[in-house]
């Protein structure tokens, strides 16, 4: 019961942070509508339809949700560099609660502010003529925490590691936008060059918004937005599992790593 006290009390300071600051919550979500409606509706009379029932709008439009949490809960380190440079981590590292504790309080807290930024994104839905459900707005929920919580451990164990702020915007930037658009969020992922196939594959965030645009569409696996591979096409229990095994190795690895911080 303390660890659970001490994952919380985590939790609550980063998401009371992020809901009242307000220009950030603007700042979230304007980004990812702007790749929306300037870069889906710039390319979608030229693309077409990509499948039967969904253009190229209604095709990104899943991928840009999994932008948003990837975005969001991959940068949620900052957090952690921003208290190390003002002294407060190192005050949490010696109150009596575990290291584990923040870490898994850390990435909990990114998740929870992703989705939420997830969530508010999905509401622009009806504006390019996509409906769905309820019970799809449910199926969603714990496919986009999964997807946080696995971005976000890893942007956790990456900010334990790193001493400045400039440093890991640098490295965020480098690591974030080839993650952004090598995961299958902006195209198809049949058809590509080799060498671009296998990066989309190495890629975890692939995994994480194939679902998502599996469910959201109502598409199955067997169609061209499917990821092959080893000759075989995933279904979306596969991608939930690939991403759960990454996530919880990161996990592992940014409670490993707190608990080695001085």
């Amino acid at each position: 019961m303390h660890h659970l006290n001490g994952v919380y009390i985590i939790w609550y300071r980063d998401v009371l942070r992020f809901w009242h600051d307000r220009t950030r919550l603007v700042g979230s979500i304007t980004f990812p509508l702007l790749f929306l409606f300037v870069f889906g509706s710039g390319l979608g009379s030229r693309m077409g339809s990509l499948a039967p029932g969904v253009d190229f709008t209604a095709f990104i439009f899943p991928g840009i949700i999994g932008m948003t949490v990837l975005m969001s809960s991959f940068m949620a380190g900052i957090s952690v560099v921003w208290d190390r440079e003002f002294g407060f981590l190192k005050e949490v590292l010696v109150a009596p609660i575990s290291r584990a504790s923040v870490a898994i309080g850390k990435t909990l807290g990114s998740a929870t502010i992703a989705l939420l930024q997830g969530l508010i994104i999905l509401l622009f839905a009806p504006l390019i003529g996509i409906s769905f459900s309820f019970g799809t707005v449910l199926a969603l929920i714990p496919l986009m925490l999964l997807l946080a919580v696995a971005l976000g451990s890893m942007g956790i164990l990456l900010a334990t590691r790193i001493r400045s702020m400039e440093a890991f915007q640098a490295v965020m930037q480098m690591l974030m936008f080839p993650m952004v658009f090598l995961s299958g969020a902006f195209f198809p992922m049949d058809g590509l060059p080799a060498w671009m196939s296998v990066l989309v594959k190495l890629n975890p965030a692939t995994y994480g918004i194939a679902p998502i645009r599996q469910v959201l569409l109502g598409i199955g696996p067997e169609s061209s937005f499917g990821i092959v591979l080893f000759g075989q096409t995933l279904s979306l229990w596969n991608n939930v599992t690939i991403l759960a095994g990454f996530g919880t190795v990161m996990i592992l690895l940014a409670v490993w790593s707190f608990g080695n911080q001085q």
